[in-house]
């Protein structure tokens, strides 16, 4: 079934408008992929169908289902090891020796997917912040879709998923069998706090933020919209806090809110 390219046009704008996600000429495989589940499930007999009961007034509940399917989710524990390394050999020592006399730490994580990502901070964090529980952690993790989040609050995972990139000491450490999956203990998972936030609207300021990771997010969105929210980050983090970026985005031409700086192998930034 190929997708007519008014109809395609329709969920394009449709996603720009809701998400900022921008779908070039070509996605149109990409669009047909991840909207048939939702053309079997509410019985659409194709795509314009689909798209005709959008643009009516009945429609209005789908669009999120339809935006949330073509956000991109994919993840896995210490995916792209080097930030983890910066985190757990420069970052956190660093910022564990400047907020000592405060014992707070804020992160945020911008595109928590189904919580691979914002467990392993939180794992690294039981593991080298002296005394934690005497520690106040803002830790919140934030996605568009409500679907991945209520899977990342649950923390449980498929034999597959915790092969790909998780260390056996973690695994033995951190999670537990449970109904043929892995559950992470309830000791890690209540260190986050999973919000659903569209990154597209403002970014209210929760917190002034030590860490962000905002990894493999940004390339999705036009060059407006990136610099936008570049600039509203720099503008919430603490003056000597870190701002991870995915291996291919960067602030370059975006915004001169942030100083580039190199911490291991990885690059990180920090804001002006």
């Amino acid at each position: 079934m190929s997708i007519q390219a008014g109809d395609f046009k329709y969920i394009r704008d449709l996603v720009c408008e809701h998400a900022a996600i921008v779908l070039d000429a070509g996605k149109e495989y990409l669009v047909e992929s991840r909207l048939e589940p939702i053309l079997r499930s509410e019985g659409f007999s194709d795509m314009s169908d689909l798209v005709l009961h959008l643009q009516s007034y009945a429609g209005a509940h789908l669009k999120v289902k339809v935006t949330e399917a073509l956000t991109t989710n994919e993840t896995f524990f210490f995916r792209d090891i080097y930030p983890f390394d910066a985190l757990r050999e420069v970052v956190l020592p660093r910022l564990i020796e400047n907020r000592r006399p405060e014992m707070r730490l804020n992160i945020w994580c911008g595109a928590s997917s189904t919580g691979q990502e914002p467990y392993c901070i939180a794992m690294l964090l039981r593991e080298l912040v002296p005394n934690i529980n005497n520690w106040t952690i803002n830790f919140v993790a934030s996605d568009l879709s409500k679907e991945v989040l209520d899977r990342a609050r649950k923390g449980r995972y498929s034999q597959l998923e915790v092969n790909r990139g998780l260390p056996p000491s973690y695994l033995a450490a951190h999670f537990h069998p449970f109904n043929g999956e892995w559950q992470i203990s309830d000791e890690i998972r209540r260190m986050v706090d999973f919000r659903q936030i569209n990154l597209k609207d403002d970014i209210h300021q929760l917190f002034q933020w030590d860490i962000v990771f905002m990894r493999n997010v940004l390339i999705y969105f036009d060059a407006t919209t990136k610099t936008r929210i570049l600039n509203r980050i720099g503008q919430i983090m603490r003056h000597d806090g870190y701002l991870f970026l995915g291996a291919a985005e960067t602030t370059a031409f975006l915004t001169d809110a942030f100083n580039r700086i190199s911490v291991g192998k990885t690059t990180c930034y920090q804001p002006i």
